[in-house]
């Protein structure tokens, strides 16, 4: 939550810099919406609902309720859309079950030695028990992380269906992918574009309002590269960046397993301090330059 010192001084005049920067961030989100006929009347009830939400918990006054009035001023959310957004029931803002389980699946798989090739790939995984074969399959890794709650075919059946994996002929399971981004499944989609935009805008916001240490944004920008210069560096962004991502999977996960071992020193904390979670990610975007009336 922002301090009050991080405030304009008179909101009536916000900053014309975050205006400008308010301007390139709604751009493609209009665009997506449009793309999906969702209208302005639409997105007008929707922004009520999360500035009240948004006032609600993270623009509480210590020791003091918040009340309609207040979040009204606050927000300039009529009193009684307030009260009514206030008093419904809140959306379920869970992960598709496909998601959360596909992530856990994925990181096992290219981070796990059971599953690896000697290039420290993830391997095609038999999708039945091969005979005299000291390798786990497919249905070995769904039990790992699933236990008895999932069948290995009906994860599969989804995988398919979403493009993270393919079968062989030969009834072989192959990864299509060394993350968990579906190609079809617009619930699954919706979700990352969901999550990955709003934590990066998390941490730009929070970098520009808050004094403390910054959250890790970084970007190269570069204009009037041709063609080929753009295919060069997006493989070389895929290539670098997958290697990275990689990495950082493997850490966590041994980093989680030894936080999860018991350990005598800590079974008698009466407090522990809250779990964290964390999103790195990366991304690349390319289009053709505007070309200036002198140019022309």
């Amino acid at each position: 939550m922002p301090s009050n010192n991080s405030l304009p001084t008179n909101p009536s005049q916000p900053p014309k810099a975050l205006i400008i920067a308010l301007k390139k961030v709604l751009r493609p989100l209009v665009r997506l919406l449009l793309s999906f006929q969702i209208t302005l009347p639409y997105l007008i009830e929707l922004l009520k609902e999360i500035y009240v939400d948004v006032a609600e918990r993270d623009f509480r006054l210590d020791d003091k309720k918040q009340t309609d009035t207040r979040i009204s001023l606050l927000t300039g959310v009529h009193r009684k859309d307030t009260r009514r957004l206030r008093s419904q029931e809140k959306d379920n803002e869970q992960s598709p079950p496909a998601v959360s389980v596909g992530v856990q699946l994925v990181s096992r798989w290219i981070s796990d030695q059971n599953y690896l090739n000697t290039e420290g790939k993830p391997r095609p995984l038999a999708l039945k028990v091969v005979p005299n074969s000291d390798e786990p399959g497919f249905e070995h890794l769904v039990q790992s992380v699933c236990k008895q709650d999932m069948r290995a075919r009906v994860v599969l059946d989804e995988w398919l269906r979403l493009g993270i994996a393919k079968v062989s002929d030969n009834n072989w399971v192959e990864l299509n992918t060394h993350a968990f981004i579906p190609s079809a499944g617009l619930e699954e989609k919706a979700f990352y574009l969901g999550m990955n935009i709003s934590d990066h805008l998390e941490a730009a916001s929070q970098n520009l309002l808050e004094n403390k240490p910054p959250f890790l944004e970084r970007c190269v920008y570069y204009d009037g590269l041709n063609d080929q210069a753009i295919k060069e560096l997006k493989t070389d962004a895929e290539e670098q960046g997958m290697a990275l991502l990689k990495a950082l999977n493997k850490k966590a996960q041994a980093l989680k397993a030894q936080d999860q071992t018991p350990n005598k020193d800590n079974q008698h904390e009466e407090t522990k301090k809250p779990l964290q979670r964390m999103n790195f990610g990366l991304y690349f975007f390319s289009q053709p330059g505007e070309t200036s009336d002198k140019d022309q």
